[in-house]
């Protein structure tokens, strides 16, 4: 008995040793990662945006220029810029759903990071190496990833931005609620094919409101959030359905959607309303270009007119002086001093445009001249050597037209500036290449020399409408062209044509 205690009693020691080893190990594990926090929380280690950064951090958003019926006409934005802000309260609550339920189902509980869902990450994917085993990142982490961290060249220098972005995310959780993380999240992602942020990802791919937005929309969104090149509705859309469906079981498990509406949903087909985002595509498009080049113009200076535009700079420099629209942009500041920059300020234009109005004005054009007048004219050329120029110009005028037509394309410029030589971008111009043409029946796709297709778009007849309320001054509708996306010459303001008959009333 007593041999028997002093076995017992010598191994008590020895695991006494194991476990105060084990638990030195993990406070001195603690005690790194705190030093770790506060050297970064300070600055010592890595970049720790000041806190003027994170309370107001630097986003572009896109202008919006609205009718005065209050639809907007378009948007001007910069490079993957198309963002348009939206509060918490404009979210429809199946994306909000969505995403906490997909990306990080205990967003309302935790401070920033989620210790539970870290160490399963570190311990499935980091030890276990299982790639279904799920991310460590929470919404917070994942906009502070967003906000502050450039992309990383490799895995090494991603790890090191790992505990810089913890450190972010903890000073988020500080500064902001939980709805307004959600909403600079939403508002932030790119969606791909120019939908940045919630408000235009909506629009984009299902032609509606974030507040608008289905359970099954919302959850395509969010499934695109995982990957939005890979899972794409345009592009990929069984992946994304499958991506979508995914999120749909996230959303059962947190709780949101019952059993039979996550069933319910799944067997629905991906059905996307796509609508592209150019600057070339909607309403009023020269108008809005019309518009954007007085907000944006500089103050005049006579060195930057060639001789033969004394007229021009004579014009601009009364506008400057008289007209407060015209350099705006270059005319006003924002509180921090700098000069409005109209792609990336967020700023909202009204007009005095009436969206129907417009949208009869540009069906009447469209009609008038590609059903009535260009079939005639098409028909009056056809065959003839000098189409469509006048027969009264020589072989020589001709061809000195299409020599300065060829020197002012964008093809033209863009050779001569990567320093080809005049005979090689002759040859270029001369040589059949793949083209998409304009036509009133549609795009025409063909092999063309480039030569030939300035040709080509001389044929078709231009035109100008604008329609003014002569009581105001307000112009109610503005169309420079037959269609901008190949006719950016604006005929209503900029083009220069004799008055014809307009001129009878007042003789």
């Amino acid at each position: 008995m007593e041999k028997e205690k002093k076995v017992v009693s010598g191994k008590k020691p020895r695991y006494l040793g194991l476990i105060l080893s084990i638990w030195g190990f993990f406070a001195a594990i603690v005690a790194v990662f705190v030093i770790l926090f506060l050297l970064i929380a300070n600055g010592k280690i890595g970049y720790m945006p000041p806190v003027e950064d994170l309370e107001n951090p630097k986003n572009k958003f896109a202008t919006e220029i609205y009718s005065v019926d209050m639809q907007v006409l378009g948007r001007y934005s910069a490079d993957r810029g198309n963002r348009v802000w939206v509060d918490y309260k404009e979210l429809s609550p199946n994306i909000v759903n969505a995403l906490i339920a997909t990306e990080d189902v205990r967003f309302e509980s935790h401070s920033g990071i989620d210790a539970i869902a870290l160490v399963r990450a570190i311990v499935k994917r980091g030890i276990f190496r299982q790639k279904n085993a799920g991310g460590g990142s929470t919404i917070t982490q994942q906009l502070a990833k967003q906000l502050f961290s450039p992309a990383a060249d490799n895995v090494m220098e991603r790890l090191f931005q790992k505990p810089i972005e913890w450190v972010i995310a903890v000073q988020l959780e500080r500064l902001y609620t939980k709805e307004e993380i959600i909403a600079m999240y939403l508002n932030k992602f790119d969606f791909l094919n120019n939908a940045v942020g919630i408000k235009t990802a909506a629009q984009v791919y299902f032609d509606k409101s974030p507040k608008k937005l289905t359970i099954q929309e919302a959850a395509t969104l969010v499934g695109m959030c995982k990957n939005p090149s890979y899972f794409n509705p345009v592009r990929r859309k069984d992946l994304t359905r499958g991506r979508r469906d995914v999120v749909l079981d996230q959303m059962r498990k947190a709780g949101v959607i019952t059993k039979e509406e996550c069933d319910s949903i799944k067997v629905l087909p991906l059905i996307v309303k796509y609508n592209k985002v150019d600057h070339k595509e909607g309403l009023a498009p020269y108008f809005r270009e019309y518009l954007r080049m007085m907000m944006t113009a500089k103050e005049p200076v006579r060195r930057n007119y060639a001789s033969w535009q004394m007229q021009k700079y004579h014009e601009d420099s009364l506008a400057w002086e008289t007209n407060p629209l015209y350099g705006w942009c270059n005319k006003n500041k924002k509180a921090n001093g700098d000069y409005y920059n109209i792609a990336a300020d967020g700023l909202k234009i009204f007009t005095t445009i009436d969206s129907r109005m417009q949208t009869y004005a540009e069906e009447a054009v469209r009609s008038h001249i590609g059903n009535k007048i260009q079939p005639k004219f098409s028909k009056e050329k056809q065959g003839k050597s000098y189409r469509p120029f006048s027969n009264q110009l020589t072989p020589e005028e001709i061809r000195t037209i299409l020599d300065r037509s060829m020197k002012l394309s964008d093809r033209y410029r863009g050779m001569k500036k990567a320093g080809s030589s005049e005979q090689e971008i002759r040859k270029a111009f001369n040589t059949p290449t793949d083209m998409r043409l304009f036509s009133y029946d549609g795009i025409i796709d063909t092999v063309m020399t480039p030569m030939d297709s300035i040709r080509y778009q001389k044929t078709f007849l231009r035109i100008g409408f604008m329609s003014m309320d002569p009581r105001t001054g307000h112009v109610k509708a503005y169309v420079g062209g037959p269609d901008f996306r190949y006719f950016q010459y604006d005929m209503a303001m900029v083009g220069r044509r004799q008055v014809g008959s307009t001129i009878n009333p007042y003789l």
